[in-house]
């Protein structure tokens, strides 16, 4: 088996919906995310040939899609009032609105399912919120 990995970052804030404690009020992380991909064989032809993937696709890829969350207030769709909404947009305020609360573990779920719609054999996605804490997503049948 062969395994691959690299990881890409970015900032944003958030709030934990329904959340008793400090992650209740507005804050921000340095996000990490951290992707495995794994294939039992090499390619056998092209440009790929005894590669899992090329590292430059890899990385591309990756950092594409984590790029789209970087400098972003993330929010959980339905937590905040419209009016809220309306002020924050109106003041120029980016937000990047899930269909999830947005813990650490949600996002390594989210990530691990855009990773795998865009064609890459992904065995695991950790997503840390700070240097020593992270969540950890690994898809079904692995």
């Amino acid at each position: 088996m062969y395994q691959l990995k690299t990881e890409a970052s970015f900032n944003a804030a958030h709030f934990l919906t329904d959340y008793h404690g400090k992650c209740e009020n507005l804050h921000g992380h340095r996000w990490r995310v951290v992707v495995y991909i794994r294939q039992k064989e090499l390619q056998a032809a092209g440009t790929m040939r005894d590669m899992v993937v090329d590292f430059g696709e890899f990385k591309r890829l990756v950092r594409a899609i984590v790029g789209e969350f970087d400098h972003m207030f993330l929010v959980e769709a339905g937590s905040l009032k419209p009016a809220t909404v309306e002020a924050l947009e109106g003041e120029g305020f980016v937000l990047k609105m899930l269909p999830f609360r947005t813990t650490a573990e949600n996002l390594a779920h989210y990530f691990a399912e855009r990773f795998v719609r865009a064609g890459l054999p992904i065995s695991q996605v950790d997503v840390y919120e700070t240097p020593l804490n992270c969540a950890t997503y690994i898809p079904e049948g692995d």
